[in-house]
């Protein structure tokens, strides 16, 4: 992948984890009574649409016999309201999801949040009233959940069609038919004759279904995580070792594979023929930066690992590459002294609250309050930003991603040089 593609890897994996942080918190949240309004807009949505829906939704509120949920209920739309006057004519790319209710905070009493997601993963495909005693949140995990984007083929000598493989969906968008005769000449030709028309008009449609393909593919080369390609064999084969597809879209081919139909069903076949490839694809990436962390690990300098060496390292410049688990939900809370002037930094879960410390030189006891306390992967991303180091977010679906997260604590680094630290 091109300096590029990683870095739009990158953005996009912190995005996700961004979103990820956001939805755990709203899945924990309940309210009493349907109170907890979401809305999804689709990015062709006007605003003056949803705003036009929020006040119809407002007024009908009114009706709601429970004063209580009523007074929430309007209360949450008013908040989405305002919100939406931050916004021009149209929502961000893929659109953006609301929330907003009044939740329960403990000891009878509730708080109103109100939260805005822009720009999804995946677009949102339709407008979406929703209100309830808990938020909606399936569709944005769902989304959260597909991983890769994967070009599809598959071809006969009759047809073909290519699509798109975007998580778990499925998205035909290109077919052809060919006008390859059959095997049985017409009377007149001579075979010779007939098998090099045949030859030529294999040649041609083999032709076409890789301009198709690299009309669909090249503009995303950076985005691609592979190619499928499916089909009867020798058709998928003469394909492929003809050279037929751009080099870029050739290299990424990751497999082929037998399907039997070559119509739009047939990129269905080919998915769930691959699914062995797919499984081994979307953590392969994972497995090779894990593997090198561990060779250094055993027999060189190169590795780091837990939060404070790993900052350090980070501040120094000397990390390459940061190595952080999809699972990890820290916070860092960061201590100063007031007495020797000494900063220490703690990391625990970030459910449980803010807990005492001792400074570890003069052993004054210092507090923290909420602005000392952030993200602890967010603290580690800025530095590796400042520095110009590359963010990896390793999946824990392999061993040794689950080691990275149960047995180095989340937090691990290659280093461009050793620092001894």
């Amino acid at each position: 992948m091109s300096q590029e593609g990683e870095q739009e890897q990158e953005q996009s994996d912190r995005k996700k984890y961004e979103f990820r942080k956001v939805l755990e918190d709203l899945k924990n949240f309940d309210g009493s009574g349907t109170q907890l309004v979401t809305i999804y807009v689709p990015e062709d949505r006007q605003i003056s649409d949803v705003v036009q829906h929020v006040t119809q939704e407002h007024s009908e509120a009114a009706n709601i016999k429970s004063k209580q949920t009523r007074t929430a209920v309007q209360d949450a739309l008013t908040s989405i309201k305002d919100r939406l006057r931050y916004y021009d004519t149209y929502p961000p790319e893929n659109g953006m999801v609301l929330f907003s209710g009044a939740v329960d905070s403990g000891g009878g009493r509730t708080e109103m949040v109100t939260k805005v997601l822009e720009s999804p993963p995946q677009p949102v495909e339709s407008f979406r009233y929703h209100c309830d005693s808990e938020f909606l949140t399936e569709p944005l995990e769902e989304m959260l959940a597909d991983k890769g984007l994967y070009g599809l083929i598959v071809l006969d000598r009759r047809e073909a069609n290519v699509g798109w493989l975007r998580g778990k969906r499925v998205e035909p968008v290109k077919s052809a038919s060919s006008l390859v005769p059959g095997k049985q000449r017409k009377g007149g030709q001579s075979a010779q004759r007939f098998a090099r028309l045949r030859l030529e008009a294999i040649d041609n449609f083999y032709q076409e279904v890789a301009g198709m393909a690299n009309d669909l593919f090249v503009a995303k080369r950076h985005e691609l995580d592979g190619i499928l390609v499916g089909g009867p064999s020798p058709t998928k084969d003469e394909f492929l070792d003809g050279d037929y597809l751009h080099h870029e879209i050739q290299d990424n081919v990751i497999g082929k594979f037998d399907v039997a139909y070559t119509d739009e069903s047939g990129l269905y076949d080919l998915v769930d023929n691959a699914e062995d490839a797919l499984a081994d694809a979307e953590v392969m990436k994972d497995k090779q930066q894990m593997e090198e962390f561990f060779e250094e690990l055993n027999a060189g300098d190169l590795a780091t690992y837990g939060f404070e060496q790993t900052r350090q390292n980070l501040v120094m410049g000397a990390v390459d590459r940061l190595l952080i688990s999809e699972d990890l939900r820290k916070d860092v809370v960061t201590y100063d002294c007031p007495e020797c002037g000494n900063t220490d930094r703690e990391v625990i879960d970030r459910r449980k609250s803010t807990p005492d410390h001792t400074c570890t030189d003069c052993g004054t006891d210092v507090e923290a309050g909420e602005e000392d306390r952030e993200d602890a992967i967010d603290h580690l991303i800025e530095i590796a930003e400042q520095r110009g180091t590359e963010t990896k977010f390793i999946s824990t679906d392999f061993e040794k991603g689950e080691q990275l997260y149960n047995a180095f604590g989340g937090f691990a680094g290659i280093l461009r040089y050793s620092t001894g630290v």
